[in-house]
């Protein structure tokens, strides 16, 4: 970091701190583009998305060259918009995943870039902003501010209300973020409401079995768990469940039989893959422990359950082609079988996971 000398900075310009906004004192000395009132604000943004887009800062924040047709002039307003959007996406899916993840302090500089970015591409009342409003939200919820997250709402349900072309996918994720800022407040009901609106707009959107609507869900859910409703809660586990087990059944169904027409004669290392991004990844990675965690507080009663989850895990880190926590989960599910003498058929189709792994881990890589 390098400390910012008044006099070396052109009369009229204010230079503001990247987090916060305000007066700054420091500026980054990788990409000279960037600039922070301190020490703490530099690092919270280096941890969270600047180490990650420092040098992608420099064209979007440097004059550009002399252009010497209209054309060329375009050409480059163009440019620099690609690299904006580009940005704009990548900063949320970072945000996204820092709060999957739990960590919200992460979050906020990365979701603070996102908004900006939308903000210089789209302008500062439209639709695409509300996205980046409700990870600020939530990420807000999730450090206990709750004034501060019901401000940012404010502002995306402002955003949507005036607008005439808002998505169902928006209204979902405004309705869910809603729905978590009342069971923060200990408002259940209203959080039911907004919850059940999340998925009636998730479904229309994508579809009522899509991952995407399993999120609404899944909070309905810890809703009648807190309420001790069990059985609706148990209800509403088992679906989350079962999207997500359709979801990465299907998916590794599709990888197989890919695999199945490209085989050569040297051999091919199966080549995994979700179909998902790394927030939506860390979200089913919290959605599925997390049920995991409910039902073997009740393996006792019920181990089919708490086996179907682990089984859906193993897919989904085998998918993530991490072989180690795979065989984690399939060795606990067959380990839960086998002590809950569960018939020889589960667990024969629990060591058939295990002797998936075996196979990919033996064949060679090309």
């Amino acid at each position: 970091m390098n400390v910012i000398y008044p006099l070396a900075v052109p009369k009229g310009r204010r230079l503001c701190c990247e987090v916060c906004e305000a007066p700054a004192e420091r500026v980054c000395r990788a990409c000279t583009v960037t600039y922070y009132c301190g020490v703490a604000h530099q690092r919270a943004d280096w941890g969270s998305i600047h180490e990650k887009i420092c040098q992608l800062l420099i064209p979007l924040r440097t004059s550009m060259p002399f252009c010497n047709s209209e054309e060329e002039r375009q050409h480059g307003l163009q440019q620099l918009q690609q690299r904006q959007k580009h940005l704009i996406e990548l900063c949320y899916t970072v945000a996204q995943k820092y709060i999957f993840e739990g960590k919200h302090e992460d979050a906020v500089p990365a979701a603070l870039h996102s908004l900006r970015f939308r903000m210089n591409v789209h302008g500062l009342s439209s639709v695409e902003l509300v996205p980046a409003y409700l990870l600020l939200a939530e990420a807000s919820l999730g450090l206990g501010r709750v004034v501060q997250a019901e401000e940012y709402l404010s502002q995306a349900q402002w955003t949507v209300l005036k607008s005439t072309e808002c998505s169902y996918a928006i209204h979902s994720l405004l309705h869910r973020n809603l729905g978590l800022l009342y069971m923060a407040k200990e408002n259940y009901e209203e959080a039911r409401y907004h919850l059940a609106n999340d998925i009636y707009f998730a479904s229309c959107a994508f579809g009522t079995e899509h991952i995407r609507a399993s999120g609404g869900y899944f909070h309905l859910a810890n809703i009648f768990n807190g309420l001790k409703k069990l059985d609706l809660a148990d209800t509403l586990y088992t679906k989350v469940s079962e999207i997500w087990n359709k979801y990465l059944n299907d998916r590794y169904q599709v990888l197989s039989q890919a695999r199945i027409q490209q085989i050569d004669l040297l051999g091919k290392r199966f080549e995994t893959d979700t179909g998902l991004d790394e927030a939506q990844e860390a979200e089913a990675i919290q959605i599925l422990t997390s049920i995991l965690n409910i039902r073997e507080t009740t393996s006792n009663k019920a181990p089919q359950k708490t086996i179907f989850v682990l089984k859906i895990l193993f897919m989904l880190y085998f998918l993530m082609m991490n072989s180690s926590k795979a065989k984690e989960y399939a060795l606990r599910a067959l380990h839960l079988a086998k002590i809950q003498e569960l018939s020889v058929q589960e667990q024969n189709a629990i060591q058939d996971l295990l002797n998936l792994i075996s196979v990919e881990e033996a064949q060679p890589i090309t």
